[in-house]
């Protein structure tokens, strides 16, 4: 797991649970469990302190504990405190500490932590208790003594004590608070290259990458060698966009620690980012022949080899995989998507059914479903998507968006458009939903409808690349809108210039001006990076316009080999193509 996400992950179980709010407030919790008041204190060979109990303090103490047991936590934090004041056994002190924290109250927690520690200075849960109270209360100060005993206290605890401390006061909106803190620990510490860390990990929170790198290179000043602050290094220059640098920094890592797996797998992770699909697949296979039961890296070099069009090595592995209980499903789920990939319909059916459990059971639903539409198994396909309505309630839009997309299909425009809506009703600004319904109701001749749906989005997303473009493209039926297609589709191509199918809708928009040169430079880029069917006939007849008939008929025949029912092809085909025979 990636140490930046430490602080999502981390289940706090600080402090024994103090630090929250409980669900039913006349519930006994483990925080409030009972003080054994008559057991005799231990602390061998330390100073003698005043343990004898007169019997007022007994009764007071006997009287806290029965609020504590009825919920009446107030009662019971005034009895330990007075108790604490009393005698001198830290261990009153340290129940009212927790009793006040436990109902959110700083300024008794502070008095009872105070008391706490006068007891026990060194006390490592005090100091905690204590750090955090100053840090909510944004007592910077003190924040900074408390956690500077814990380290001289703890110094091989303080990386755990740091990131629980990080944990809670990311939800509480500190963490800025918490990084000066840290930068005046470093100032009395300047040697603990944990504090560094820890500040880096905070820079990468802020989303200071600059900040995280430059604290973490004064991590490893201290320690050149700690493997943590070299994975984190690698993952800041990830997270600039710097893939390079990290795929340099973990190759001298590995060397550095070549029995290190997990700075293996972060490299190999990199490099699929780069798309140097050979060399990931040797950091794993490498992994796989150190260490034959470590089932993630086989899945990792199935999918490499899956990328890399290796399908019958992926299958021998999957397979392989089968006879693992954690993994079967997975397995299955891929193995149907090899056998989709080979055309073997019913095969990969099979596959996909088989796959009952964990996270994979809705994509390889879903991926059956898929298949069965393409198949035009429409009523199967519908059938299936009914069941997985009810199986799962919080891929709803999902399913709907599914539906729709069956419904066209089998050209039930109208169904899908009344579908669509339905679900609009209940979830108005539901992106994906406005997005789709507008497909639809281009179908319909609904332009009234698609233009306010897809402004809708964009109202709420300006940089809506999609939209942009869709609405763009819908412009052009309508010569006297050219000017304002033009501007939502430059917009969308400044947005993403490479992607084929804006290109397209510029290049379209070049040609109804009349601009035939340049529409025939954007279509050809298009073409070239996606060969589908409208981007094929637009091309054509760009090309049918410039007199260059023979070059647009080889498009044409090929893309209608591919698809000849494509209601694109079968326009040109007759608009332009019937008048030449």
């Amino acid at each position: 797991m990636l140490i930046f996400r430490l602080f999502s992950v981390i289940i706090l179980v600080f402090l024994n649970g103090c630090a929250g709010s409980p669900e039913k407030s006349g519930a006994q919790e483990e925080v409030v469990e009972p003080v054994k008041i008559a057991e005799t204190k231990e602390k061998t060979q330390q100073s003698e302190v005043k343990t004898a109990i007169d019997p007022d303090v007994m009764y007071m103490l006997m009287a806290a504990e029965i609020a504590g047991q009825r919920g009446q936590y107030a009662v019971a934090l005034e009895g330990y405190m007075e108790a604490a004041k009393r005698v001198n056994d830290p261990r009153f002190a340290e129940r009212a500490a927790k009793i006040a924290m436990y109902m959110k109250d700083g300024e008794k927690t502070d008095e009872a932590v105070s008391l706490w520690l006068r007891e026990d200075p060194n006390n490592l849960t005090a100091r905690k208790i204590a750090a955090l109270s100053a840090l909510r209360s944004g007592n910077k100060q003190a924040a900074v003594e408390h956690l500077n005993a814990v380290l001289k206290i703890d110094p091989a605890g303080f990386e755990k004590t740091v990131l629980e401390l990080a944990n809670v006061l990311q939800r509480d909106g500190k963490t800025d608070l918490f990084y000066d803190v840290l930068d005046a620990l470093a100032m009395k510490n300047p040697d603990h290259a944990v504090v560094y860390f820890v500040q880096s990990l905070l820079a990468m929170e802020m989303k200071n990458n600059a900040l995280a790198e430059k604290k973490v290179q004064q991590a490893l000043s201290i320690q050149p060698d700690w493997d943590k602050a070299l994975i984190l290094q690698a993952q800041i220059a990830v997270f600039s966009g710097d893939l390079n640098k990290a795929k340099t920094l973990l190759k001298n890592a590995t060397i550095k620690y070549p029995e290190n797996d997990k700075l293996k797998k972060l490299l190999a992770q990199v490099l699929i980012k780069l798309s140097e699909y050979e060399a990931a697949g040797e950091v794993y296979q490498d992994l796989v022949l150190a260490n034959p039961k470590d089932a993630e890296s086989q899945i990792s070099l199935a999918l490499v080899q899956l990328q890399l069009d290796r399908d019958a090595k992926a299958e021998d592995i999957f397979k392989r995989l089968l006879d693992q209980p954690e993994w079967q499903n997975q397995a299955s789920f891929y193995l149907g998507k090899i056998e989709e990939k080979r055309g073997h319909t019913q095969k990969a059916l099979t596959w996909f059914d088989k796959v009952t459990e964990g996270p994979f059971v809705f994509e390889s639903a879903i991926s059956a479903v898929a298949l069965l539409v393409k198949e035009k198994k429409f009523d199967e396909a519908d059938a299936r998507l009914d069941l997985l309505s009810a199986q799962f309630p919080k891929q709803k839009i999902r399913i709907i968006l599914m539906q729709a997309g069956l419904y066209g299909q089998q050209q039930q425009y109208e169904r899908g458009f009344r579908l669509l809506t339905d679900a609009l009703a209940v979830q108005p600004d539901q992106r994906d939903l406005l997005y789709t319904r507008a497909l639809m109701a281009e179908r319909l001749n609904k332009p009234d409808v698609l233009e306010a749906d897809l402004k809708k989005i964009l109202l709420k997303y300006p940089d809506d690349a999609e939209a942009l473009n869709a609405l763009g493209y819908s412009l052009l039926g309508n010569a006297g809108r050219y000017a304002e297609a033009e501007k939502y589709l430059q917009q969308a191509l400044k947005l993403h210039p490479n992607e084929a199918v804006i290109m397209d809708s510029f290049g379209w928009l070049q040609f109804k001006q009349g601009k035939f040169e340049q529409a025939l430079g954007y279509l050809e880029q298009a073409y070239a990076k996606q060969q589908e069917s409208e981007i094929a006939a637009h091309l054509a007849e760009v090309l049918w316009a410039l007199g260059r008939k023979e070059e647009a008929r080889k498009i044409f025949n090929k893309a209608i080999k591919r698809a000849p029912e494509d209601e694109y092809l079968l326009d040109f085909q007759k608009r332009i193509l019937s008048g030449e025979e």
